[in-house]
């Protein structure tokens, strides 16, 4: 279906009405005159130029989205913006582009909401918002993870166990009131790499860090983090992202159906791998409703993984070993357990080379 405004549309008929009778009369007085293999090759080339008018015309304009800088997950290009990646690249596959303009925290739900923009590339849902904007289906999940040193209990299932430590949180994140009244005093950080610091100097007792930069700091800092770091296995705050676009736009539902359609593709095709920079990840291929695991390639290695990122998280706490009977996602099929995957498949892994591709890989730089 269209996704010309009603207006557009038309217009667009109204003129090709005008110009077909205009040419059809014209044809008409002119017909004897004209020589059939000639005109046959005017009415060809009238439908090509009529053709490219409309795909011209029906070329989205980019969408202006708003957003905080809310790192790792939405920032200026070149910075940590896991999000932002995932939804422009959905876009490029569908034919759209957005640009994102960002706001302090304090006025990102009354920008959102005040028809200035477009949507949002990263929002949580809630019945507020939900009455002026349509949702995507869930492409990531936020899972803060609590962070100490190493001998720290950090066993708290919730934020008002925390209740009178201190812990650094980074800013442009919105907990809501209910958990700045929890208890815990929260401590502003302008980035993850200034939350670990805080943490290791002593200067907060925890550091709330989202599950997806756990994954990198323990994949990329194995013998810092498992001699300095405590690391809690229950997410102490859990958040569906979702694309949101405005309802008033006459397309709104189109938008949000394409980009839904792209997300099963950029798993499967290791897009999710690759702009997340995790070696595995654990998502559900075929629609099933069951995970499996996905490498970063065909390539896997003769051992089974130990680590994974979950892409959305079982009611349970958080695990990171594999578990028995974890399907395996290889070559485009799908195998019942590590045991099942063929030979071919667990070569040696190609030598990690950093990707000029990759957002995040190696803008991550801890100070241990």
């Amino acid at each position: 279906m269209s996704t010309f405004p009603r207006a557009v549309r038309g217009y667009f008929v109204g003129r090709s009405y005008l110009m077909g009778r205009r040419f059809l009369t014209t044809v008409a007085h002119s017909a004897q005159a004209v020589n059939p293999g000639a005109l046959r090759l005017v009415i060809a080339g009238l439908a090509v130029v009529c053709c490219a008018v409309i795909t011209v015309s029906a070329q989205v304009a980019p969408l202006t989205l708003v957003s905080t800088i809310w790192s790792p997950f939405t920032n200026a290009p070149g910075k940590p913006r896991y999000a932002l990646d995932l939804v422009e690249t959905a876009f490029s596959r569908v034919g759209l582009s957005a640009r994102t303009e960002f706001v302090p925290a304090s006025d990102f739900t009354t920008s959102l909401l005040s028809g200035k923009y477009d949507g949002s590339a990263a929002a949580w849902r809630d019945p507020q918002r939900e009455s002026v904007l349509l949702f995507s289906q869930a492409y990531l999940e936020n899972r803060l993870v609590l962070i100490g040193r190493r001998g720290t209990d950090v066993s708290a299932r919730a934020l008002g166990d925390l209740k009178g430590k201190r812990v650094a949180v980074v800013e442009g994140y919105s907990y809501g009131e209910a958990a700045e009244r929890a208890g815990p005093v929260f401590v502003r950080a302008r980035s993850e790499e200034e939350s670990l610091k805080k943490l290791l100097s002593s200067e907060v007792d925890y550091t709330l860090i989202d599950d997806l930069v756990v994954e990198n700091i323990v994949s990329h800092y194995p013998k810092e983090s498992s001699s300095r770091l405590a690391i809690g296995s229950t997410p102490l705050v859990t958040r569906e992202l979702h694309l949101a676009i405005r309802r008033t736009r006459t397309d709104a539902q189109s938008i949000i159906d394409r980009f839904n359609a792209q997300l099963r593709a950029m798993i499967t095709d290791r897009t999710y791998n690759k702009l997340l920079d995790v070696d595995w990840i654990r998502a559900d291929v075929d629609g099933d409703g069951v995970p499996e695991l996905v490498p970063r390639s065909d390539k896997t290695g003769p051992a089974a993984p130990v680590r994974f990122y979950t892409l959305f998280s079982d009611p349970e706490p958080l695990k990171y070993r594999t578990e028995p009977k974890t399907g395996v996602y290889l070559g485009g099929n799908i195998y019942s357990d590590w045991a099942n995957v063929p030979q071919n498949y667990k070569q040696e892994n190609d030598p990690y080379h950093p990707d000029s591709r990759r957002s995040t890989a190696t803008i991550f730089t801890f100070s241990w």
